[in-house]
C-alpha cells in the first residue's frame, strides 16, 4: 500500500490500543525474578506487598499473559491527550540531505511533558482502586515526578516525591509543576529518612542519584500507613504500561504500509524504549518480522555498554528486591550532568535479558554531542526536545548521514520522550561553552562493580 506520507499521522481515537503488550510472554528467555536480599530466594506476591499495589504485582510478576486488558477509567484519561502523533521529520530529512526516512514518535504533547503519563495514571489508579492514602516515588529529571502528581490530583491521593537533588536545584520550575499539583517534593538524599541519612554520611555533599532517591522513596512508603511506593521505570509493569507508545507507532505505520529498518529510543531505566519497541519485538521474537532495535545511553552513566548483566539492588540504600540486569552497581553515583533521568546505574530486566540475547543494540553518547543534536533538531523540526529524548535524537541523525553516506533509503523510528523547556538550565550552560563530558573510568566503575551481592549462578 502506497499513500502520500503527512506530516503527522494521527490515529483515531477509535483506534486507540485497548490492552496493553506483555512483550514477556513471546520471550523464550524470561527475565529472571527478583529475589529477596536476605534469603536469595525469588519474591512472591506476598512477599511484595508491603511496597507496592496488588493488582501491580500481578502485572509484574504475569510473564505468560500476552494482551493485558486497559480499564476504562485509565482509557478516558488516556483519551485527553492520547494518540499522540508520529511525525514524519520532513524538515530534518532536507537538512540532513539524506535518502533516510525518519518519522518520531512524539509523547510531550501533555502537561506533564513526557511519556510517564501513560504509567503514572495507571499506577495511580490501581492505588486509589486499592482503597490507599497515597503513594511515594522518585525522580530524576522531574517528568516523571510531575506526571504522578498529574495522576494523583486527578485521583485525589497524596503524592510524595524524592527528586533527585542537583535535579532539584538546576530544575526549579519542574519541581514547582509537582508542588502546583499538590506534591510534596523533597531532595534526595535528604535527613527526612534514616537511608537518607545513611547516604549523606557516607557520601557527603553529594548530588544525589535515582537509586539513592528510590531508597528513601520506598523507606517512606513503608513507614506510612495507607501508603506503596511506586516507580517511574525499569520494572516490568512501566514497560507493560508504556507499550500504548509502541502499539499506537504500529498501527500508524501499518496505516500508510510504513515498515522500519530501526526503532531508536534513549535508555535509562527503559521504560520508554520498553514502551516504543515492544510490538516490533515481538514480532522480531515471533520469527514475523527483523528490525535493528538501538538503545542510546548517556556515556556518565553506561549501563549496557560497559556494566556487567548481574543480580544487583534497584537503589543505593539496598532496601529494594535484587533484579538481574545490566548494572554499574547501585553504589554507581553519575556525574551531576544533564542526561537527567537517565542517570541510573542498571536496566529493565526485560531489555537486559533482551539485550544479553542479542536482540538488539546499545550506544552510548555523549552529552555535549547530545545537545547539539537536539539544538540541530529543534532548529528545523521546532519542537525543544527533552535532554533524554535527544540522545535519540542524535543516534537518529548519526544514523541517517550514514544512509546519505551508502545511499541506503532506510526508514528510522525513533521516541521523542518530551520536551525540554524546563531543562533551560541545560542549554545555558551548552549555548555559553560550559557543558563538560565526564566519562566514568574503568577504575570508577570497579568501585560500582566491588558492591554487587554475590548471587551464586543457578
Amino acid at each position: 500500500m502506497s499513500r502520500e506520507i503527512p506530516y503527522k499521522i494521527y490515529l483515531e481515537e477509535k483506534e486507540m490500543p485497548k490492552q496493553w503488550y506483555n512483550v514477556r510472554a513471546d520471550m523464550k528467555n524470561k527475565p529472571a525474578p527478583l529475589l529477596n536480599p536476605a534469603t536469595l530466594k525469588p519474591m512472591g506476591y506476598e512477599d511484595l506487598r508491603p511496597v507496592f499495589c496488588d493488582d501491580l504485582i500481578r502485572q509484574e510478576l504475569d510473564d505468560t499473559t500476552p494482551y493485558i486488558d486497559i480499564p476504562q477509567e485509565i482509557l478516558d484519561f488516556y483519551k485527553m491527550y492520547r494518540p499522540s502523533p508520529l511525525v514524519r521529520a520532513y524538515c530534518l530529512e532536507k537538512k540532513l540531505d539524506t535518502p533516510a526516512k525518519i518519522y518520531y514518535k512524539f509523547e510531550g504533547n501533555n502537561t506533564s511533558g513526557s511519556h510517564k503519563l501513560n504509567s503514572a495514571i495507571a499506577q495511580a489508579y490501581y492505588a486509589k482502586k486499592q482503597g490507599l492514602k497515597g503513594v511515594t516515588t522518585e525522580t530524576g529529571a522531574g517528568q516523571w515526578g510531575t506526571a504522578l502528581s498529574m495522576a494523583c490530583a486527578y485521583l485525589e491521593l497524596d503524592c510524595q516525591v524524592y527528586m533527585v537533588k542537583c535535579s532539584y536545584e538546576q530544575k526549579p520550575f519542574r519541581r514547582e509543576v509537582m508542588r502546583t499539583y499538590g506534591a510534596k517534593v523533597t531532595p534526595s538524599p535528604s535527613e527526612t529518612t534514616a537511608v537518607g541519612r545513611k547516604i549523606l554520611a557516607e557520601h557527603p555533599g553529594t548530588s544525589g542519584s535515582l537509586g539513592c532517591a528510590i531508597s528513601e522513596a520506598v523507606e517512606a512508603a513503608t513507614q506510612q500507613e495507607g501508603y506503596r511506593y511506586v516507580l517511574g521505570s525499569v520494572l516490568n509493569q512501566v514497560l507493560l504500561h508504556q507499550t500504548v507508545i509502541g502499539l499506537e507507532t504500529k498501527a500508524a505505520l501499518d496505516k500508510y504500509g510504513i515498515v522500519p529498518d530501526m526503532i531508536i529510543g534513549c535508555a535509562g531505566g527503559g521504560s520508554n524504549l520498553g514502551g516504543l519497541i515492544s510490538p516490533f519485538m515481538g514480532e522480531k521474537l515471533k520469527g514475523e518480522r527483523d528490525y535493528r532495535i538501538i538503545a542510546v545511553e548517556p556515556a556518565s552513566c553506561p549501563s549496557f555498554t560497559r556494566g556487567r548483566f548481574a543480580y544487583d539492588f534497584c537503589d543505593t540504600g539496598m532496601v529494594c528486591p535484587l533484579a538481574k540486569m545490566y548494572t554499574l552497581g547501585s553504589g554507581f553515583i553519575p556525574s551531576a550532568n544533564h542526561a537527567g533521568g537517565l542517570r541510573y546505574h542498571g536496566m529493565s530486566p526485560v531489555l537486559s535479558q533482551l539485550y544479553h540475547d542479542g536482540l538488539m543494540e546499545a550506544v552510548s553518547v555523549e552529552q555535549t554531542a547530545v545537545f547539539e543534536a537536539a539544538e540541530q533538531f529543534a532548529r528545523v523540526e521546532g519542537i525543544l526536545p527533552a535532554p533524554e529524548s535527544s540522545h535519540a535524537i542524535k543516534v537518529a541523525i548519526d544514523e541517517a548521514l550514514k544512509c546519505k553516506e551508502t545511499g541506503e533509503e532506510k526508514t528510522i523510528v525513533f521516541g521523542l520522550t518530551g520536551t525540554g523547556y524546563f531543562d533551560m538550565y541545560a542549554y545555558e550552560k551548552f549555548n555559553n561553552g560550559q557543558m563538560t563530558d565526564t566519562i566514568p573510568t574503568d577504575e570508577d566503575l570497579a568501585k560500582g562493580f566491588a558492591g554487587l551481592p554475590n548471587v551464586p549462578e543457578n
